[in-house]
């Protein structure tokens, strides 16, 4: 966990790479496409939190037709920056069985959690589960899952706001950024 010096001065040094008003663009283009897809099919949305919280209360209010929405929270990260063993904390409460599930993740970046999680998901009995994620990162090989919304593609960088966190900080940022160096 950083203190706010210390975030400060990574923001301060950071490289802008999706802006404010391009991100609001991804959100607005991406609820289209899930609308045109979904908008007959009365899905469950289940949010990854803690990161894809962003997008999802940007993207929810743009998603004309009905929904249930619930969230999971698995994670192989926890405060490091790179991904470990993969950690339950806490399953849908919803029923999955029979039901199209769109998960909604902040970014796709090795794909070993979405992959775990849409796993999960079929293994319970849902009928399709789409993946929608703000960012898609270019990490320059084959990824175990593909997205099927996608808002933004990022370089292979590392990169936080609009919901990614560098260290627990600057989730809350409306734009992304990179930490400059890495």
């Amino acid at each position: 966990m950083l203190d706010a010096a210390a975030a400060r001065k990574i923001l301060g040094e950071a490289d802008l790479i999706v802006s404010e008003q391009d991100a609001a663009a991804a959100v607005r283009r991406v609820a289209g496409e899930i609308t045109a897809a979904l908008r007959d099919a009365h899905p469950l949305v289940l949010s990854v939190m803690g990161g894809a919280v962003i997008f999802t209360g940007q993207l929810l209010p743009l998603l004309a037709f009905p929904l249930e929405f619930d969230y999971l929270h698995v994670t192989r990260y926890g405060d490091t920056t790179t991904g470990g063993e993969l950690s339950w904390i806490v399953q849908p409460r919803a029923a999955i069985a029979g039901r199209t599930v769109l998960v909604v993740d902040d970014v796709l970046d090795e794909g070993i959690t979405l992959a775990a999680v849409k796993r999960r998901l079929l293994e319970q009995g849902a009928r399709d589960c789409p993946i929608a994620v703000f960012a898609d990162k270019d990490i320059g090989r084959e990824k175990p899952v593909k997205a099927d919304f996608v808002g933004v593609s990022l370089p292979n960088r590392y990169v936080f706001g609009f919901g990614m966190d560098v260290k627990g900080a600057w989730r809350n940022l409306p734009a992304v950024y990179a930490v400059k160096g890495l």
